[in-house]
């Protein structure tokens, strides 16, 4: 039995004070380079679906479905005509937003952030107290599920327990050029994850006394679904998502299930309020 999803209509102050004091953890999703200004990479799955298709040709019943048409260009161009086209996806810099930098300046045990973009990374810069652990595809790293990184990107053989970590579950361009994109990368993980072995011990240590505020994601797909619930498996809560869009019948039963305080307000609202900046005009 599941009660209905909440929403409220204003931003908390919980949720800015739990941010602040570690408490709350970002979540983040692609939907956050809408605040970056200059040139932006894909920012859902249907735009980088595109751009990959622009490049490497499939078969038209797959081009709209991404992992997909990444499976194709794996099996019939090779691995690294892939890597090569997502890095070319990702090459695009955008300046960071301010809530990028309020984000990378707050005492996080750790930062979720489920897109491939560079941008939070590019906004932690200026720390050193950080490390970074990304998801890995088995078809390039088999047997070993994640890769971490210092605040310099140099690869650690060893996990690094720093004050922030910063994980990204289905990897990034930089460091390193990791990705979890193509069918069978996620059916590797997706079949280990509910006995969490792809998720980071130290995420899976941490997040026992923290809940998650979900910024720029949407659960309209089983895949943010399922790396959110997993993530999220065994933490203390509160949990709240900024979602102004309806949602879907699909992710209200998926807020309902996981107990997520939808915050119905545009995200760049709730990023001026937070971040202490006017919005864009």
């Amino acid at each position: 039995m599941t009660a209905a999803t909440t929403t409220v209509n204003t931003l908390p102050e919980a949720v800015a004070d739990g941010l602040a004091a570690g408490t709350l953890c970002p979540y983040l999703g692609p939907g956050l380079l809408a605040l970056c200004a200059g040139a932006r990479p894909p920012a859902n799955a249907l735009e980088l679906a595109a751009v990959l298709t622009a490049r490497v040709s499939v078969p038209g019943k797959i081009r709209n479905r991404l992992t997909a048409a990444a499976q194709f260009i794996e099996n019939f161009k090779h691995r690294k005509t892939l890597v090569g086209a997502m890095d070319a996806a990702f090459a695009a810099a955008p300046e960071p937003s301010a809530l990028h930098r309020w984000l990378a300046a707050l005492p996080s045990p750790f930062i979720v952030d489920a897109w491939y973009d560079d941008t939070l990374r590019r906004a932690l810069a200026g720390r050193s107290d950080w490390a970074e652990v990304q998801g890995l595809a088995q078809s390039e790293h088999f047997g070993t599920w994640t890769g971490w990184y210092q605040a310099d990107g140099t690869p650690s053989a060893q996990p690094l327990d720093a004050p922030t970590v910063f994980y990204k579950p289905w990897g990034g361009r930089s460091p390193a050029s990791n990705y979890l994109v193509s069918d069978s990368d996620f059916v590797e993980v997706l079949t280990e994850i509910d006995i969490q072995t792809p998720i980071p011990a130290i995420v899976q240590q941490r997040r026992a006394g923290a809940g998650f505020v979900f910024l720029g994601c949407r659960f309209d797909d089983q895949l943010p679904r399922a790396f959110a619930r997993q993530v999220m498996k065994r933490s203390a809560g509160p949990h709240w998502a900024v979602l102004p869009e309806e949602p879907t019948r699909m992710e209200r039963r998926f807020l309902e299930e996981q107990g997520i305080v939808r915050i119905a307000l545009p995200l760049a609202e709730v990023a001026a309020a937070l971040a202490g900046v006017p919005e864009a005009a």
